[in-house]
């Protein structure tokens, strides 16, 4: 059983049958096909208005795309100090931003909070020595799992239009975070001042699916070119075009996430159940972070489960992992199955008994 991240699994049958469809005959390529011109007005109607839409293959030129579109190279560009741009993505926002720099602030479960930004913000010094603040990152679902809330994203939106700064989401599991909190796609972005999204389909079933949505027309003007010399114009773009359109058909995306948000809850409080397991943050979406002993760490890896040990820099103040305990994460997806769930319980539940015994 592994549990270690929702990239682990494969694309969705929708999804998968999509690509086939698209995959016969002739049609106008780099992004000139009907597919392509669909999904871009599908993503018009989900967020309600105009938007303007590039597809890409990886989250990470997504997020350094979209990032570069909004921060010069003398720029500064601020995220939380374990977001995915500054942590996973091996410099390539700052690369593709030809030199501006990441400045990531602490915050409790990965989550970025106004008033500390604002204060950062107020803090940094005026003259030229100093990068200037142009854009802030956040990561929705948080890299500990946490939902940002509308009130937290308005909140943030005021900020940025505040200090004049693009406001930008990693949305790696934005489906995840949207039906947590049960809102529509242009509630939780640009209702909120989110000027552009990095929209993921690949965690959720697809297959390598993943879009810039901007919000903020002068944004786009040159992310045609910016994509164009980082190999992501692809030339047979509706095969990324076609995942989005199985995503999309029938509300898959949104069943996709919810089933895994489901098999996250029930992994997670079956967990907060057993002796001498607590959770370091609440599970709102389809990550779960649990402190366990280490005995049991060992247990679960020894019986071949796999997951990933976490950091500890977003614990609330509250909080300590003791020396003979390890935080970890574990991930359902949209393919988790219940009795994968169930059985990762009884394995956890009968070495927590045993060890308790002796």
């Amino acid at each position: 059983m592994n549990f270690a991240s929702d990239n682990i699994v494969g694309a969705s049958g929708p999804v998968l049958q999509a690509i086939v469809e698209a995959n016969a005959g002739a049609m106008a390529a780099y992004g000139n096909d009907e597919i392509s011109v669909r999904v871009r007005a599908r993503f018009a109607e989900l967020f309600e208005r105009e938007v303007f839409v590039f597809f890409a293959a990886t989250g990470t030129a997504a997020n350094a795309l979209a990032l570069s579109s909004a921060v010069p190279p003398y720029g500064l560009c601020v995220c939380h100090r374990e977001a995915h741009i500054i942590d996973d993505e091996c410099g390539a926002p700052e690369f593709f931003m030809h030199g501006a720099k990441l400045a990531g602030l602490p915050g409790v479960g990965a989550k970025l909070r106004a008033e500390d930004v604002d204060a950062y913000l107020k803090g940094l010094p005026k003259a030229v020595k100093q990068m200037p603040p142009k854009a802030l990152s956040i990561s929705q679902v948080s890299e500990g799992g946490l939902v940002y809330g509308l009130d937290e994203l308005a909140a943030l939106g005021r900020v940025c239009r505040a200090h004049g700064l693009s406001f930008h989401m990693d949305g790696a599991r934005f489906a995840n975070a949207l039906v947590a909190l049960g809102c529509t796609p242009a509630e939780m972005t640009w209702k909120q001042g989110v000027d552009i999204l990095s929209f993921g389909a690949t965690k959720n079933g697809g297959l390598m699916a993943e879009a810039i949505v901007v919000f903020k027309p002068e944004l786009a003007e040159a992310l045609d070119y910016r994509a164009k010399r980082a190999g992501q114009i692809i030339s047979k773009s509706r095969l990324i075009a076609a995942q989005f359109e199985g995503y999309f058909a029938a509300d898959h995306w949104l069943d996709n996430a919810r089933h895994a948000n489901r098999m996250a809850a029930l992994l997670s409080e079956g967990l907060a159940r057993l002796p001498g397991v607590r959770l370091a943050w609440p599970t709102e979406a389809n990550e779960v972070f649990p402190i366990i002993p280490q005995a049991l760490d060992r247990a679960l890896k020894a019986a071949g489960l796999h997951y990933h040990s976490w950091t500890e820099l977003s614990l609330p103040e509250t909080e300590t992992i003791g020396k003979d305990e390890v935080l970890i994460r574990l991930v359902a997806s949209w393919a988790t199955g219940e009795d994968e769930v169930r059985r990762f319980l009884e394995i956890a539940s009968s070495e927590v008994s045993r060890q308790a015994a002796e």
